[in-house]
């Protein structure tokens, strides 16, 4: 029986979670079913046009002002007109939605909660507006189904309207998980946005709830990854497929890729977002570049350092001579061409250094990284370099410990050896072939 499918996905400037939502949509679409994204920002919304799909963007001033380019002739336009109702009551809703209470910034983000806390969802006014566009975006769509990726507006939303509700996240979204920081105990004063939420889940008539992963668990809730990469403690009725990543097959290889230098290693150098633009700098990428480049500018290696459409910020001055800069390349083919992986530790550059078969060196800039890193090292297939938090909040690496840990990944088979034994296993859960059909098996279970 066709489908139609909402995808909805955290709103943030970034390819983290889109990349593991295309593939799932594709196999969608190549069994006969409908599929619709929802994604405001900039990034996002060109990768899902390349792709081939329609996003339905949430009419929110909020995201007007964080992701488009407003301009005063487009304030002016009938079709702002008549999204907003006019420049001033645009004006009026995107101050009353503005998140003007947050928790205090912290080097140590512990858990989802925390990190809500910490962007704004202490602000009841910020929850309501993001929910309320949600619930006219899937009103909008006509979907039969909302799949989501990690983006609580958009479940609150689902629940509002009674919509059936497929989640899939890595594990560190679910109830079962020991939160980003798991080699800590955690303190007890960490900020909380539970009461917020409740608040809002009364307004909407819905059973309140004890902890914020519980809005991520669906109606039926799928786990990227498997029990090494993702833990959850038991019971939970969560299934895990293994791997979701994105290649667009139409992107072609591009010619330079098949003409790197022979004779020294290749590393695929990989920030994800440089700059977010937010009050702090821990969750952005530009200071893994800097010290990339210290590390790696006189040492016999050619580095292609891919920007995933993001521009390079100017602040990390010259880009090497055995540097090459490029804005976008297909990630797979890439890693498959590489010997080595250095990235932020970003939860798709992690299962695409376990499915290419290359080794990661991890920088991660914020806590949920670095659980993704620590997880990746005890697993054998990489290693990673802590972070240090400067005075001004930001995040420094030691460029020395940079050049000895490539070494010994470049001089040791056994991260590579050990990386084909997880992809082995990580190929027995299916993948994203698996995770739709569960997904078909759900809608006809639901309509009987």
């Amino acid at each position: 029986m066709k489908q139609k499918f909402l995808f909805t996905i955290l709103p943030t400037n970034d390819l983290g979670l889109l990349t593991r939502s295309l593939p799932v949509a594709k196999e969608l679409i190549d069994r006969g079913h409908e599929v619709v994204f929802s994604h405001p920002a900039a990034v996002p919304k060109k990768i899902i046009e390349e792709a081939g799909f329609d996003n339905l963007i949430p009419k929110l001033p909020l995201y007007e002002f964080a992701f488009a380019r407003l301009t005063w002739k487009k304030c002016f336009s009938e079709e702002f007109k008549e999204d907003y109702g006019g420049p001033f009551r645009f004006g009026y809703q995107l101050i009353k939605s503005l998140p003007y209470r947050s928790a205090s910034w912290t080097n140590e983000v512990w858990d989802t909660d925390h990190a809500s806390a910490l962007t704004g969802l202490l602000n009841i006014n910020f929850v309501l507006a993001q929910v309320d566009a949600y619930i006219d975006v899937i009103k909008k769509s006509n979907a039969t189904s909302v799949v989501d990726f990690w983006n609580p507006f958009a479940c609150i939303a689902c629940r509002a309207l009674k919509i059936p509700l497929i989640t899939i996240n890595q594990g560190d979204a679910l109830p079962g998980s020991n939160g980003f920081i798991w080699w800590k105990q955690k303190p007890k004063n960490v900020p909380t946005v539970v009461p917020i939420l409740n608040k809002v889940f009364e307004l909407y008539k819905l059973n309140t709830i004890n902890t914020i992963e519980e809005i991520h668990v669906g109606d039926l809730t799928l786990v990227v990854g498997m029990p090494e990469t993702d833990p959850l403690r038991s019971p939970h009725n969560y299934q895990y497929i293994g791997s979701a990543l994105w290649q667009n097959p139409k992107d072609k290889d591009p010619i330079w890729l098949h003409n790197l230098p022979k004779g020294m290693p290749i590393i695929w150098l990989y920030s994800g977002n440089p700059n977010y633009g937010g009050r702090s700098k821990i969750f952005d990428s530009e200071s893994m570049l800097t010290a990339c480049f210290k590390a790696l500018e006189q040492e016999n290696i050619h580095v292609v350092l891919a920007m995933g459409n993001h521009k390079l910020p100017k602040s990390v001055g010259r880009v090497p001579e055995n540097f090459r800069l490029v804005s976008f390349v297909p990630g797979l083919t890439m890693a498959r061409h590489s010997n080595l992986m250095i990235h932020h530790g970003g939860y798709g550059s992690c299962q695409t250094g376990l499915v290419a078969g290359t080794p990661s060196l991890i920088l991660p800039t914020f806590s949920e990284r670095e659980s993704n890193a620590r997880r990746i090292a005890l697993m054998g297939a990489g290693e990673y370099v802590t972070p240090q938090f400067n005075k001004k909040g930001s995040v420094d690496f030691d460029a020395d410990e940079i050049r000895v840990k490539i070494t010994e990944i470049l001089s040791n088979p056994i991260y590579v050896e050990n990386i084909k034994k997880w992809n082995q296993k990580l190929e027995t859960y299916g993948g994203v072939k698996r995770a739709v059909s569960l997904i078909e098996d759900f809608i006809i279970t639901d309509k009987q």
